[in-house]
């Protein structure tokens, strides 16, 4: 019998142990953190073998193959062992991909994945498909494709999800953007990272779909290197050559395979990004077949994402704003060009080697003031203090409100968009958001 290893028990962890036990493997499971009781659970009801707090050597480099979660990296100590032993390394996608026929829509990016991603889900169910969610946002790829099979899936991919995919195949690829980020994790070498995005058409076929944002100084780069066999679909925010997704004269327009258009006023989101995000959905849907009146109503009412761009309320006429998602210097660009009042802006975090030039000249232009929230904010001292607007320096999310609170004047907006990780301060950006929202809805 084959033995599988997987490192890290979290929702790809585990969901990828259980469908290697019912595919035959022996299968081990092995965190250096404490894994969660809703973990344990599923491991323990279908006997599966786990340890927590500790890499036990002896029951992992035995493994035939390791399927490592992808907040793990490759400089791990038992990560390092592994590869030096030889051991193949794949991640949760790779090994789901091997057990299933279904339909593979996926969307990577270095921002707007999850919003585009969860805008096709819901044109998807809308139109009565049977789709499963699945990658960085809702189950696991691996607890789906063994307990819960779908007819597609729409999946959110990482970079890191796509370094160790190698066989796997998405019929319909989305690369929305590439812009920095990550750096500390890829060397700070810029290839590095773009590299991993492009893995999303390796292995595509003449039958499958490659939709891109045709603006992208980097994806039109890049798209001269590779002898791309999948049927090419750009979009673009103007009609350009080659584009089948655009807007014209305040007309969201959709060319092939069957043309559609739209009043962009009638788009549920708003901001240049999502425009974007909303042409890339609408090509990825109107391929898959997906009737256009559905297509049209679900791009109208689709409610948006919580963490991104989320209003969460008015206090003395001060718009409180949750971007908690924004962890990139990119995704703080777009929520601040999207902006329509005075900001006062939160912004700070754990730095993945940031370049914050590209946001100055916004934050000069829209912001009344700087909250920095972060264990350290010495490097956003250095970039923005020389601005002339005023900070407040701040290490919790309550003083950060209070600050906040303090600083901003009727009519303006209070937008937490950090360009940063949150795990200096938070458990994930989930946390810091859930924080502020709940804060500012106390003021």
């Amino acid at each position: 019998m084959e033995r599988i290893v997987i490192l890290g028990a979290g929702e790809s962890g585990a969901g990828a142990a259980v469908l290697a036990k019912k595919q035959g493997f022996d299968v081990f499971v092995s965190d250096m953190s404490t894994i969660g009781d809703k973990y344990k659970k599923m491991l323990d009801d279908r006997g599966i073998e786990w340890e927590e707090g500790k890499h036990t050597e002896d029951k992992i480099l035995n493994a035939n193959e390791i399927i490592k979660s992808p907040g793990i990296p490759d400089t791990a100590p038992i990560v390092k062992k592994a590869t030096e032993k030889g051991i193949h390394i794949i991640s949760e996608i790779e090994f789901a991909g091997r057990y299933t026929n279904s339909k593979m829509i996926c969307i990577t990016g270095s921002n707007g994945k999850t919003t585009t991603t969860s805008l096709i889900y819901h044109i998807f169910k809308e139109a009565g498909y049977d789709a499963g969610l699945a990658g960085n946002i809702g189950n696991s790829l691996a607890l789906q494709v063994a307990e819960e099979p779908h007819e597609y899936y729409i999946i959110e991919l990482s970079s890191f999800q796509l370094d160790n995919m190698y066989d796997f195949r998405a019929n319909i690829a989305i690369l929305l953007n590439i812009t920095p980020d990550h750096m500390d994790r890829y060397d700070y070498c810029m290839q590095n990272y773009v590299d991993s995005k492009m893995r999303i058409i390796q292995n595509q076929t003449d039958n499958d779909a490659f939709i891109y944002w045709n603006d992208d100084p980097i994806i039109k780069r890049e798209l001269e290197k590779y002898d791309i066999k999948a049927i090419k679909c750009p979009f673009s925010e103007l009609k350009e050559k080659g584009s089948i997704g655009y807007l014209e004269e305040g007309m969201y327009k959709i060319e092939t395979p069957t043309p559609f258009n739209m009043e962009q006023e009638a788009l549920s989101l708003t901001g240049k990004h999502n425009i974007y995000n909303s042409l890339a959905a609408g090509i990825a849907t109107n391929l898959s077949g997906i009737e256009k009146d559905i297509i049209r109503k679900s791009l109208g009412d689709f409610p948006g994402v919580e963490h991104r761009l989320e209003k969460v309320t008015t206090v003395r006429g001060v718009q409180y704003i949750n971007d908690s998602k924004a962890t990139n210097v990119d995704a703080c660009w777009y929520a601040l060009e999207s902006m329509r009042t005075k900001v006062v802006l939160i912004i700070g975090g754990k730095d993945k080697g940031n370049d914050y030039d590209a946001i100055k000249p916004l934050v000069k232009e829209k912001c009344s003031a700087l909250v920095y929230l972060g264990a350290d904010n010495t490097k956003l001292h250095d970039n923005f203090d020389s601005l002339g607007i005023p900070v407040r320096d701040t290490h919790s999310m309550k003083e950060c409100i209070e600050a906040c609170y303090e600083l901003a004047k009727p009519g303006e907006t209070v937008l937490l968009s950090p360009c940063c990780a949150s795990f200096d301060l938070f458990k994930n950006m989930e946390d810091r958001g859930e924080q502020f929202k709940t804060l500012a809805r106390n003021l």
